[in-house]
């Protein structure tokens, strides 16, 4: 299985801890490691990371990953990483064919959560989020950051930082079709460059779908509080 991974961002709020995030280690392995460790354990082979800033130290970083996890591992440059993170999935779309992981490098999981998304059945024009819909008090998740979901029936209606209503959140952790890549030039043309953009246009056709994690483990590592929630949380996760 294709994985596409995005590692082009600054996190300014974790500059401190690492010249670039994806280098930041959690319980002695860095942000990027782990996930590729993490869709490894979950049967993917084939990784795709999207780099920008500080991308020469993550790309020779990954080129020690490559020889230690003996995957295959490719990079792809994008120029405008300053921008909205629907650039970077974009930037990718010449490495997919058909259907993929979309992960984003800050975010640590349990392997389950990929397991069970492998095992969706998707159809050649839709996407599946791996959704948390425990809204109320979450230890993990900085409400004021996530990305918020509204589901009907399974379907996403509603996704975005600032919507009001909502009944899940967005776990940063998605199966995917290239039609996500058409969707995003649709949003891009209007002005949104946010990869939620691109699901927004999907969803008006019933293609934006959602499975609920249930009780599995996720973090956005963020800033300092969630780094030092993440170094306590990996110890309840599964083996890779």
């Amino acid at each position: 299985m294709k994985c596409v991974i995005l590692a082009a961002g600054k996190g300014s709020r974790l500059a401190h801890q690492a010249t670039s995030k994806p280098l930041i280690p959690v319980g002695g392995v860095a942000l990027i490691e782990r996930a590729i460790q993490t869709a490894q354990a979950a049967g993917c082979d084939d990784f795709s990371v999207v780099v920008g800033y500080e991308a020469e130290k993550v790309i020779q970083f990954l080129q020690q990953v490559k020889k230690r996890e003996k995957c295959s591992i490719s990079t792809i440059y994008n120029p405008h990483w300053q921008k909205e993170n629907g650039v970077s999935v974009l930037a990718a779309r010449q490495a997919v064919k058909g259907k993929f992981f979309l992960l984003m490098s800050d975010h640590i999981f349990d392997r389950r959560i990929l397991q069970n998304l492998d095992q969706f059945p998707l159809d050649a024009d839709e996407l599946v989020l791996a959704v948390d819909t425990r809204v109320t008090n979450h230890p993990n998740v900085d409400y004021d950051d996530v990305t918020k979901v509204y589901i009907q029936s399974g379907f996403i209606t509603n996704i975005g930082k600032t919507i009001l209503d909502y009944n899940a959140f967005d776990t940063g952790i998605f199966l995917s079709t290239p039609s996500l890549f058409r969707a995003l030039d649709i949003s891009m043309k209007t002005g949104d460059y946010t990869l939620s953009g691109g699901i927004r246009v999907m969803m008006k056709n019933k293609k934006a779908r959602t499975m609920d994690i249930g009780d599995r483990l996720w973090i956005d590592v963020d800033d300092d509080q969630a780094l030092q929630k993440a170094e306590e949380m990996i110890s309840w996760l599964p083996a890779n």
